[in-house]
């Protein structure tokens, strides 16, 4: 085998449009829209390179990272073992570990790219979580994160309040022990310059998010999900990575 058909062997991200297809959010089109925003600026940020480890901190029954990289071998480490049966930890490239984020039970310089998708809002101890990711992560190896931002709020607007539950309950619900971060703040903990970031869930994608954990029953979300299906999918295309956003992806690659 040449050098170049053995990188032809290693993994690279999936095509936009198949990974997009795939979110596994309830009601990808409607309720669960803000996950595909999600994805798509976690896409955004994603290199697309060859590599062969990936290490998925946080990523419980998701399967993003795996979905990201599909040809990639996938550690997902999490610290609830009931997700060792969820159908995305039981794929053949796929390995589920029951671990904390704050004590990665790897080598050092271990894996190609560490994710960590809305994760370090719930760890009290991010800073150590940070640390540890970076340990594991080989040099000029990539850290992808996703995480509410200054700008985040539930909800958004006021005139939701009355359908929704107070946010210090959805944090709780959520198991947040921050709201969110700035860009600052991320660089501060992690100590190096960001390389790139994508922002999701802009002022008018977030009516439909915030529909989606109201209180209105199910259906009745369902419905009006469907309604605000123009303005939220108009606002959507027109959305660019450096557009006001709630939340943000972001890429961290490890000095050499």
């Amino acid at each position: 085998m040449t050098a170049i058909d053995h990188l032809k062997t290693i993994a690279t991200k999936e095509n936009l449009g198949k990974f997009l297809s795939q979110n596994p959010f309830p009601h990808g089109l409607t309720q669960g829209f803000f996950y595909r925003e999600k994805m798509r600026a976690i896409y955004r940020i994603a290199p697309d390179i060859p590599l062969k480890e990936v290490l998925e901190i946080g990523g419980g029954q998701g399967g993003l990272t795996a979905l990201l990289y599909p040809q990639a071998q996938i550690t997902n480490i999490d610290l609830d073992p009931k997700y060792v049966n969820a159908p995305c930890n039981q794929q053949e490239k796929v390995r589920f570990i029951c671990g904390d984020a704050t004590n990665l039970p790897f080598d050092n310089e271990s894996f190609d790219v560490v994710t960590m998708f809305d994760v370090i809002e719930h760890v009290p101890d991010h800073q150590k979580a940070i640390s540890e990711a970076l340990r594991v992560l080989k040099p000029k190896g990539f850290l992808l994160v996703s995480t509410p931002n200054e700008n985040w709020r539930f909800p958004y607007y006021e005139f939701m309040k009355p359908l929704c539950p107070p946010e210090a309950e959805v944090m709780a619900e959520w198991g947040h022990v921050r709201r969110g971060y700035t860009l600052d703040q991320l660089t501060a903990l992690i100590g190096f310059p960001c390389q790139s970031s994508a922002t999701f869930i802009n002022p008018l994608t977030v009516v439909c998010h915030d529909v989606a954990f109201s209180r209105l029953s199910p259906l009745k979300r369902q419905l009006l999900c469907t309604a605000l299906s123009p303005l939220t999918w108009v606002s959507y295309w027109l959305h660019k990575p450096e557009s006001l956003g709630t939340e943000t992806a972001y890429a961290w690659q490890k000095p050499a």
